[in-house]
């Protein structure tokens, strides 16, 4: 299995001959190496409604013909444009032929907005998503608070990469992060949803460094782990 980051919180997981991209933000995001109109994939999977999440989701799915795999209410406004999606909800789990997707809480907003209409329709509960293929577990968690359920979490799956937010301001800072990775106890934390505007300014080194030996890993835009 093949994990890279690509900027703010797109993650790509290359497996079994499939690859699944989680919050695509391409398309506007000056921190991502990645050009929407090249990427191939299998499946999308969607933490939230924000656009800097949902980002390329719909043309990305269209092209491929890729499934969307999202919390039902996203899902349900997504599959109004004609994008062909499987529903969740938090807690629920789905074995799909490229892995298995199980949602879990995270503490944030989930909308899409309509900057021209001045609306924001309401897309459920945003959701973290534990990915697991090859025997092997991601956890993405999405944007979010600390909560304490990232105990339960941790000692209930075996975690080999968690991708944390540490932008600070809409999400956790990095004083959280250093204590959801120690609740969480994977064996890796990446961190990501920072740098990419002013406002999540952060040195993801010095958050790393905070870190069990060996756990900290900071990966550049592109940059991949293999397990």
């Amino acid at each position: 299995m093949k994990v890279s980051y690509h900027g703010h919180s797109v993650v790509k997981i290359e497996t079994n001959g499939k690859t699944i991209i989680i919050d695509p933000f391409i398309t506007g995001n000056p921190k991502t190496d990645l050009q929407a109109s090249e990427l191939r994939v299998d499946a999308i999977l969607l933490t939230h409604g924000h656009g800097d999440h949902v980002g390329d989701t719909v043309e990305l799915a269209k092209r491929n013909d890729a499934v969307v795999v999202a919390p039902f209410e996203l899902a349900t406004v997504l599959g109004w444009q004609g994008v062909k999606t499987h529903p969740m909800h938090i807690g629920g789990a789905h074995a799909f032929d490229f892995g298995t997707v199980k949602f879990t809480l995270a503490f944030h907003g989930s909308s899409l907005e309509d900057h021209a209409a001045k609306t924001l329709t309401y897309t459920g509960m945003p959701s973290g998503i534990l990915f697991t293929a090859e025997d092997k577990t991601i956890y993405h968690a999405g944007d979010t608070a600390l909560f304490m359920d990232m105990q339960l979490i941790g000692s209930r799956n075996s975690i080999d990469v968690a991708f944390l937010p540490i932008g600070d301001n809409f999400t956790m800072g990095p004083d959280d992060a250093v204590l959801a990775a120690e609740w969480l106890k994977a064996k890796r934390v990446v961190p990501m949803h920072y740098n990419t505007f002013p406002l999540i300014e952060q040195d993801a080194q010095a958050f790393a460094g905070r870190l069990a030996e060996g756990v900290g890993t900071v990966l550049a835009p592109g940059e991949a782990i293999e397990l």
